[in-house]
């Protein structure tokens, strides 16, 4: 696979004399100064194409994944956070039933 002309080594690094990335271009569409027939195929424009939206494609999905992987550290923050205050309410509300027994027992006893 290490053949010239091929999309991971293309003949040239020139982009004027390499292959059209549109799949329906033919020589009369092309502009002036675009790649000569020698360099236009049709199964290399379409390896072409779909090498470029795959490619323009990857940045989008790894952005995609970054984000769904931060979306679930917060997730897990934001529960461990509303644990920690569960606790520190339930202590709360532990405390304030105490004192009210010892006012109540202080209070039945006098």
């Amino acid at each position: 696979m290490t053949a010239n002309g091929t999309i991971d080594r293309p003949l040239t690094h020139d982009p004027l004399k390499q292959a059209l990335m549109s799949p329906h271009a033919t020589t009369s569409e092309q502009p002036h100064g675009s790649a000569t027939a020698d360099f236009i195929t049709a199964g290399a424009i379409t390896s072409r194409q779909n090498r470029t939206r795959e490619m323009q494609l990857i940045p989008e999905a790894m952005a995609r994944a970054h984000m769904a992987d931060r979306m679930r550290e917060v997730d897990v923050e934001r529960r461990a956070l509303r644990v920690v205050a569960a606790r520190r309410m339930q202590r709360r509300a532990e405390r304030v039933s105490l004192r009210a027994r010892r006012a109540l027992a202080m209070a039945v006893m006098h």
